[in-house]
């Protein structure tokens, strides 16, 4: 109940107040935001599985924004960041896939 109320005043106030991202971090947002996805299917399987932690969800949430962040940066100082970031977005959006479908069997038992 505490992250639903979390994301829905987190959603009000982006709403709002209508933050702007600097120059140099908008090349990362989308890499940080599909992690992030990540993170919350993960722990959302693991809920409807009866093995969810909030410590480990919060190390693997900060985690995986931290190292896809990183691996981009990485990629843009060696001049192959659009290389990496594609790596980076097929890699989690296999995982966000693999964290639906045993979601949706779990839910729908098919």
């Amino acid at each position: 109940m505490i992250a639903a109320l979390g994301l829905l005043i987190g959603l009000l106030a982006g709403l709002l107040l209508q933050p702007e991202v600097p120059l140099w971090l908008e090349p990362y947002l989308p890499i940080a935001v599909v992690a992030a996805l990540d993170a919350v299917f993960g722990a959302l399987r693991a809920f409807l599985d009866g093995i969810f932690d909030d410590k480990v969800f919060v190390v693997s949430f900060t985690s995986n924004v931290l190292i896809a962040a990183l691996i981009v940066y990485l990629g843009d100082q060696l001049g192959v960041g659009g290389q990496l970031s594609t790596g980076v977005i097929v890699v989690l959006g296999i995982r966000i896939f693999s964290n639906v479908a045993a979601i949706r069997r779990h839910l729908f038992h098919a």
